[in-house]
């Protein structure tokens, strides 16, 4: 069989999963009127940013929050047309731990001035910490916030001199929320690039932007729709099993015993999925080691249904003592009132606990700080994702979005990039690969 002489108009991609990156890649090729197809093995797209029913309330997965440097992301959702007002409240960087440590960037100033002059007036550090931490960011800007070599996040920071206090309540907190890997193994570039991105460019890029709803409807319905509004399609419960090549083209074969033969193919699954499909394809071996070889990071969210008139002072506060670390007020985000969502990053002590046990600290920890959550309970609901992010480690080898197979790529966060496994990770990877599949289609 003859391949044919490929262009936007007859090219034929598939994607495997319907997650971020899968969504993102999909929305941009549809968009340049390539024939796209989606495929996802759940009943339920968006991956690890999906929404789920409980008792009435729209849980997500996982609490995320995006920045104001998401900018891949928020374009992508303008283009679906969600209105950013109406999705997303908006915030100057606003820090408070329940211990007392509150990091307010001063908004009228321009970046990255806005940070600086945040932390000479921060709240539980010393006015030698608050230099320590300025001169911290200022020896980064210096250096255009590249690293000699990789190493850990702890050890760049005992480096550089950073106290305990300022590790524990400024900097572990972003690099646990950031990179979801403890800072004794995160690698500090990665977590470098993040500061660089946040705080060092436009004031804006640091802003907390904090969902006004859950993540299917914020993310995931609109990119799907976007897509078909395109003349793509979406399918659910249809996940592929093996991939074959013919020629530089590829079968598709799902389980439920259909196949389709495709001009590219786009793996947007978790590595751990990705790697069994390409067992069948020859060349692929390396890929296959690489994805094997990723670890992963968990991340779990502890959701507490208290009264309706209980509400805490601000829509997210922090913990930093015990296990719990970062708590989100619901009902000020998407109205779903007396809500309150716990999140646990990165591993810990807390993977051993039973779901009850860990919902009875989480909820001790949260009434010894907070006395509007002494209130009882209604219901409870732990939601754990054990392979939540890859371990974003110093050092660490990530795959690129090309493969050695031609019209082969790979999409998703882990792949080889500056961020971590963000949401915007996903989108930036799944909108490079479609622009890397265009340009080949138009060169």
């Amino acid at each position: 069989m003859s391949t044919p002489s490929l262009s936007l108009a007859n090219a034929h991609v598939g994607i495997i999963g319907a997650g971020c990156a899968g969504l993102a890649a999909g929305a941009s090729l549809a968009r340049q009127g390539v024939n796209v197809t989606v495929l996802e093995s759940a009943p339920q797209a968006g991956g690890r940013a999906r929404s789920l029913s409980w008792k009435g309330a729209r849980l997500d997965n996982g609490q995320h929050i995006l920045l104001g440097a998401y900018q891949q992301t928020l374009a992508l959702l303008s283009q679906a047309g969600v209105d950013e007002a109406q999705a997303l409240m908006r915030l100057p960087l606003d820090l408070r731990l329940a211990e007392g440590f509150e990091l307010q960037a001063a908004d009228a100033w321009p970046a990255p001035l806005h940070l600086l002059v945040g932390l000479l007036r921060a709240k539980g550090l010393s006015w030698s910490e608050r230099f320590s931490a300025i001169r911290f960011m200022s020896w980064l800007q210096l250096r255009r916030f590249k690293l000699g070599r990789d190493i850990s996040v702890l050890a760049l920071l005992h480096d550089r001199k950073q106290t305990p206090t300022l590790i524990r309540c400024l900097w572990e907190p972003l690099c646990l929320g950031a990179l979801n890997t403890p800072i004794d193994q995160a690698s500090a570039q990665v977590f470098v690039n993040v500061l660089r991105d946040s705080f060092a460019r436009r004031k804006q890029d640091s802003h907390l932007l904090l969902p006004k709803q859950d993540l299917s409807t914020l993310l995931i319905a609109p990119l799907i729709e976007d897509i078909k509004q395109h003349a793509g399609e979406v399918h659910l419960r249809k996940g592929v099993h093996k991939i074959e090549a013919e020629d530089s083209m590829y079968w598709l074969h799902t389980e439920d015993q259909n196949s389709a033969l495709y001009t590219h193919v786009v793996l947007a699954c978790q590595p751990f999925r990705a790697g069994p499909l390409l067992a069948g394809l020859p060349g692929t071996e390396a890929l296959q080691q690489s994805l094997a070889s990723l670890q992963y990071q968990p991340i779990y969210t502890v959701y507490f249904q208290f009264d309706t008139s209980v509400a805490l002072d601000f829509p997210m506060l922090g913990l930093n003592a015990g296990i719990s670390q970062w708590v989100f007020d619901r009902g000020q985000l998407d109205g779903q009132h007396g809500l309150i969502a716990v999140v646990i990053s990165a591993e810990g002590a807390h993977q051993s606990l039973r779901q009850d046990a860990l919902a009875e600290i989480v909820l001790a920890e949260l009434r010894d700080h907070y006395p509007a959550l002494k209130a009882p309970i209604y219901w409870y609901k732990v939601i754990a994702e054990k392979r939540a992010t890859f371990s974003c480690t110093a050092g660490l080898s990530r795959p690129t979005m090309r493969t050695d197979l031609s019209n082969l790529y790979l999409a998703g966060d882990y792949v080889a990039g500056d961020y971590p496994a963000t949401i915007e990770g996903a989108i930036r990877s799944g909108v490079q690969c479609a622009q890397h599949i265009t340009l080949s289609l138009t060169s």
